[in-house]
């Protein structure tokens, strides 16, 4: 049992907890209850912000050793034998050390003494993979900056149908590397696609959208249906009255269409299954039994060969003797002759044939000795030669 001054000071307390709650009256969730106010965290500070490491923070240095090292393929040992002096320097200004191995065809960064940044090692890894997926050296060594990351998005295994994977890849580089550009200046990133992957260098938020982007392109999503959205939002970052509020009623919502597949022309019936095979066909010597012929012997086959021979030839004699007297077969006996003319409709009665002769016997034919013809002649001839002159007055000028 408690003392009475014991009981008084529980009831003090209850007392004053009370009041504090009937001053706030505030309603505090259960989560957030045991949290307490950070002073050295305000609205002022810019959490995003990247602070600077200098040699002053860590005069001491790093306590172990750490490396990296990346392998290259072999077209790329040419360059680098090339670019590497440029590499060394800037990494021993950070101090780090390179190496570059042509006999394993490796790139290996290591740590020193003089290694003041702990994340450095780290840009050194990036800045190494870089270099071994083809982007220039000048543009590489940009990653070793503060406010500059790289991402590298492996899109070889996202689809497994070559030609697609090729289409889709050059669909994001566009015609000319037109969609490509388009992408560098809304996101601010440094893009390039070499075989499998795609690299990009540029600031977090940008490297987020460019993977989104990528990744989308190579899963059958154009890309402009994203560079008309960041069109859009860039438009909307310059209206300060539109900070805190929803973009959505101002992007583009884009439906998905089903495209029905072309129908072929010639449907296939399927056949009914069966798991057994299809009977063999007979070969030839199956069938030599089933007719005989395998039974006979080198005479016996010749014969049978001539004799065949010798019945082919008469079917033929035959047909052409017949299509011979075709043409000497009189109308009255098996039907008219075949002729070359067209024939005639069945509907034209003999009278009609006599008319059309009388009214050709009629007609009187053309006089070529009268005057007027042999004037027209003439006249003919003489033009024809005055184009001829024409003719040849315009080689000579040319």
């Amino acid at each position: 049992p408690r003392s009475g001054r014991g009981r008084v000071l529980l009831w003090d307390r209850g007392q004053a907890r009370m009041a504090d709650g009937a001053e706030n009256n505030v309603v505090v969730s259960k989560n957030k209850r045991h949290r307490k106010d950070k002073p050295w965290d305000h609205e002022g500070i810019d959490h995003w912000a990247i602070p600077k490491c200098g040699k002053d923070e860590n005069p001491g240095g790093l306590a172990d050793e750490s490396s990296f090292a990346v392998l290259f393929p072999k077209y790329r040992e040419k360059y680098l034998r090339e670019s590497w002096p440029l590499v060394t320097r800037s990494l021993k200004e950070v101090g780090v050390r390179c190496e570059l191995n042509l006999v394993e065809g490796s790139m290996s960064v290591f740590t020193t003494r003089k290694t003041y940044d702990p994340y450095i090692i780290i840009k050194a890894r990036d800045l190494i993979k870089l270099l071994s997926r083809s982007v220039p050296a000048p543009q590489a060594l940009k990653v070793l900056q503060d406010d500059v990351s790289c991402d590298i998005i492996k899109i070889g295994g996202l689809i497994r149908n070559t030609d697609k994977f090729v289409k889709r890849r050059q669909r994001l580089i566009g015609p000319n590397g037109s969609t490509l550009k388009a992408l560098e200046l809304l996101t601010n990133c440094y893009i390039l696609v070499q075989g499998n992957t795609v690299s990009a260098m540029g600031s977090y938020k940008g490297l987020k959208v460019v993977r989104r982007i990528v990744e989308d392109c190579i899963k059958n999503v154009h890309p402009i249906f994203h560079i008309k959205e960041l069109m859009i939002k860039r438009e909307l970052e310059k209206d300060e009255r539109l900070k805190n509020e929803s973009w959505d009623r101002f992007l583009p919502k884009f439906k998905k269409k089903n495209v029905q597949r072309k129908k072929p022309k010639v449907i296939r019936q399927k056949k009914e299954y069966t798991p057994f095979p299809p009977p063999q066909m007979p070969s030839k010597v199956d069938l030599q039994i089933e007719s005989g012929e395998y039974f006979l012997n080198q005479r016996q086959k010749k014969a049978k060969t001539f004799e065949e021979k010798q019945e082919r030839q008469a079917r033929r004699t035959e047909e052409s003797k017949r299509r011979r007297e075709e043409a000497f077969r009189p109308p009255g006996e098996g039907g008219d002759p075949p002729s070359t003319k067209k024939a005639k409709p069945d509907g034209e009665s003999l009278s009609d044939v006599v008319k059309s002769l009388k009214s050709k016997g009629s007609s009187k034919p053309r006089d070529r000795d009268a005057a007027g013809d042999v004037s027209e002649y003439f006249a003919d001839a003489k033009s024809e030669k005055k184009k001829k002159k024409k003719e040849k007055k315009k080689k000579k000028e040319k």
